[in-house]
């Protein structure tokens, strides 16, 4: 099994959206400006193919190009996490197989988009065969009660309990469910938890986890690296200005409350920066002429933030 750098699986990390061409094809070009772009603001991994990467929706043929693509660019300085999701854990395992090929380093395991039969004891053997025939480091994604299929408490924590998962991606937003992983934790130190709600940053920081895993982190990233030093140093009004500073600007690139323009939003502004060169998305998020030019004004207003030098010094962690 491929060794992972545990010393990376902490931190700010990339729910990456992905580049796609006008017919919605892989963006080649793009993807190694996306990789750059990223290394540039000092996050320790890209997660691969998940919701706002748009896996779900993408052929095999296109996320395995994405992420040859990713790996040929990215030369070992980033962790390069996979969405494997499937129905069956025959289809999840022949999908780790594909991602280990083709250069990932960790697979991400979310439950089921569907899933007949689901109990706690058909859905434990899930996992469990996932686990056990997996030639890749695995880590569970948590959507919560917000899942098709919903993972019960008690398979959770069964699950996490398992040395083979070195990774929880957290974006429940449940309390319960946070505790079950910091139990898991306690019980298995090297197990590392990231956050993966982007407006709860600070919350989950404080309860313990040890990093984010954020749909905006491929814009907020730099920020986002600030605010956990900040934290981490104990001044806690910088941290908690930063994060309400990074809040406004997802609410504002996202369309709003309602999040009415997320994914459309998200990739403007990407095309704004000069990393995607279309905005173009499987799942038809509309990008109103409201939304464009409220991400133009913010990129105006932030763009040594969004687009640090490089010239600028991170801390390594």
């Amino acid at each position: 099994m491929r060794k992972l750098p545990l010393e990376k699986l902490h931190g700010v990390w990339s729910a990456t959206p992905t580049p796609f061409t006008k017919d919605l094809k892989v963006d080649a070009v793009a993807v190694k400006r996306m990789v750059e772009h990223h290394l540039r603001l000092g996050v320790n991994g890209l997660f691969l193919a998940g919701t706002c990467g748009e896996g779900p929706w993408m052929s095999e043929v296109e996320q395995s190009r994405l992420v040859r693509n990713v790996k040929k660019y990215a030369k070992r300085k980033l962790v390069i996490a996979v969405q494997v999701t499937d129905n069956s854990a025959s289809r999840v395992v022949a999908n780790i197989k594909t991602a280990k090929r083709d250069g990932a380093d960790l697979a991400i395991v979310a439950p089921p988009l569907f899933f007949l039969n689901a109990n706690n004891g058909t859905l434990t053997n899930h996992y469990r065969q996932i686990l056990k025939e997996s030639p890749l480091p695995v880590g569970i994604y948590d959507r919560g009660r917000y899942s098709s299929v919903v993972i019960p408490d008690s398979v959770l924590a069964e699950i996490y309990a398992d040395k083979r998962v070195v990774m929880v991606k957290d974006s429940s937003s449940d309390a319960q469910r946070r505790e079950i992983a910091l139990s898991a934790r306690k019980n298995r130190p090297n197990l590392k938890l990231l956050n993966g709600n982007e407006f709860q940053c600070l919350k989950y920081l404080r309860a313990g986890y040890d990093g984010l895993l954020l749909g905006g982190g491929i814009f907020t990233g730099f920020l986002t690296n600030q605010m956990i030093d900040a934290f981490q140093a104990g001044d806690f009004e910088k941290a908690d200005l930063l994060e309400t500073r990074i809040i406004r600007m997802l609410r504002v690139t996202y369309g709003g409350e309602k999040l009415t323009c997320w994914l459309s939003g998200l990739k403007r502004l990407m095309v704004d920066l000069g990393v995607f060169r279309t905005w173009s998305n499987h799942l038809d998020y509309p990008l109103t002429t409201t939304c464009a030019q409220n991400v133009k004004r913010l990129l105006d207003q932030n763009r040594e933030d969004l687009l640090p030098p490089l010239s600028v010094k991170r801390k390594k962690r």
